[in-house]
């Protein structure tokens, strides 16, 4: 590899370290540069009294995809950020009473199916776990774990015939109303659809890979310090590896010539020079001031963006004994939920994603506990938030959660984030979960991670390809490092 200035990495969070970690461990120089004070991005931390939040993902799967990125640099990710496995990664509830615990495990999910919707659905559900790993399998190497800055990256006939053979072109829950009858069950293997911003009837069935990581694959989560450990542990591993880490420190201006990339500028007056550059902040807006003219891509012209969610965040006086880590309580209504946020409307009926991390001891006093609910709702660009319509929201999370056995919460110490609280933390659209994952953002057809006519200029974070979720984040960031490596030859 020829010498070449510190490549500049924009913005500290999952993918921006992960292109760093990458780059240093094949001997680059390189400099992060984050607005905020601490390394997560979207994986970030709040504090409310002796109470502390994941503010971000709570959700971690594909652990192997984390520790690849502590092994290219040398180092075994036990060692630095132990993981445990959720058991069960989650429990579904729904409006007549009944519950399934979901589990990893093969038997232990088929005695779930069965003692829930009987041996028949058993059988199917087994079958429909099969094909689920067949997908996942042709999905992996083709299209997640793949490069998409070229369009020839698209050229892989058998594995397009492999997914269409699989029905992984058929609507998301046509697939799976196909395999599974149970009501419940089908819930269970398509509520994923809104990881990507889609509902069941607008999500392709190669999504059904996502319920394939969380119901097959498992859910983890850190021992020690909640999924904000996450990003604080490759901070410390690439700073390890010599990468220097600069907070508080904000990217004004990539500036390119005719060759490509030249130098980053910083909000402090300095000028980096660099020739290789890795955005791995929100894409949007980085195109609306931060990059040059040159690196405008015609898939961000017209974005469609995901559904937000409102989040609070309480903190217990107690805790509460036999709830699971996440909890998914369905409502009675289904498809009218999510055509309330296609039209920019709060659901009538969401279902919520309640979280108790019991396993993260240090989030709350000796005896108390922390509790985060999350309901869906609409972004920005769907239409104006109105006027208090967070204050009523939380009213009927609250109301909610007291019918469903948490008690009143009503005076407990909470925080709240709103789809404009998300717009003021740099999010586009007020909405932390990027664009969607329509066919149009797919693959190739999502944001490049490469700006083609500035030769140099990489990109990280859940707007490019693969997409959203932590391991196509970590992903995107090695990528973007590979890409660079390849040029520096």
């Amino acid at each position: 590899m020829r010498s070449a200035p510190p490549a500049v990495v924009i913005g500290a969070g999952l993918g921006g370290l992960s292109a760093a970690v990458h780059l240093a461990a094949a001997g680059r120089e390189v400099t992060v540069v984050e607005a905020g004070r601490e390394p997560g991005g979207c994986c970030g931390t709040a504090l409310a009294g002796p109470y502390r939040f994941d503010t971000g993902p709570s959700v971690l799967t594909m652990p192997g995809v984390l520790a690849d990125v502590f092994a290219a640099a040398g180092e075994d990710m036990a060692g630095w950020l132990p993981l445990r496995r959720l058991d069960p990664s989650y429990r579904l509830t729904y409006h007549d009473g009944s519950h399934l615990d979901v589990l990893a495990d093969a038997e232990a999910m088929a005695d779930q199916v069965r003692a829930l919707c009987g041996p028949a659905e058993a059988a199917r559900y087994r079958r429909f776990r099969a094909l689920l790993g067949e997908m996942f399998r042709a999905e992996w190497s083709s299209f997640i774990d793949r490069d998409m800055t070229a369009l020839r990256s698209l050229a892989r006939p058998y594995a397009l015939l492999r997914l269409a053979g699989m029905g992984g072109f058929r609507r998301l829950d046509r697939l799976v109303a196909a395999h599974l009858t149970d009501d419940r069950l089908i819930r269970a293997h398509t509520f994923q659809a809104l990881y990507v911003g889609l509902s069941p009837r607008q999500a392709l069935g190669i999504y059904a890979v996502i319920a394939h990581m969380d119901t097959v694959g498992g859910v983890y989560f850190p021992e020690a310090g909640g999924m904000h450990a996450i990003p604080r542990a490759l901070a410390a591993l690439a700073e390890k590896k010599g990468v220097t880490v600069r907070y508080g420190v904000r990217a004004t201006r990539v500036e390119a010539d005719g060759s490509g990339v030249t130098a980053v500028r910083l909000d402090t007056g300095e000028r980096l020079t660099t020739r290789h550059a890795v955005v791995a902040c929100d894409l949007p807006r980085a195109h609306a001031g931060l990059l040059p003219g040159g690196a405008r891509d015609w898939r961000l012209r017209r974005p469609r963006f995901s559904p937000s969610c409102v989040v609070m965040h309480l903190g217990l006086d107690r805790r509460l004994p036999g709830q699971a880590h996440h909890t998914l309580h369905f409502g009675r209504e289904w498809a009218s939920t999510f055509e309330a946020l296609r039209r920019g409307r709060p659901q009538p009926d969401p279902s919520l994603l309640v979280t108790h991390p019991t396993a993260d001891a240090g989030a709350a006093p000796a005896g108390h506990a922390t509790l985060s609910v999350l309901e869906p709702a609409p972004n920005l660009a769907a239409g104006r938030w109105a006027h208090g319509r967070t204050d009523r929201l939380v009213e009927r999370m609250l109301a909610r959660l007291a019918g469903l056995g948490y008690g009143d919460l009503s005076g407990a110490p909470r925080m709240v984030w709103d789809p404009p609280a998300w717009a003021q933390a740099g999010h586009s659209a007020g909405t932390p979960f990027a664009l969607d994952h329509r066919f149009t953002q797919t693959a190739w057809l999502r944001p490049s991670g490469a700006a083609r006519r500035v030769p140099g200029l990489h990109f990280a974070g859940m707007h490019t390809a693969p997409g959203v979720g932590v391991p196509p984040v970590l992903i995107s960031g090695r990528l973007a490092a590979h890409r660079i490596l390849e040029e520096s030859r």
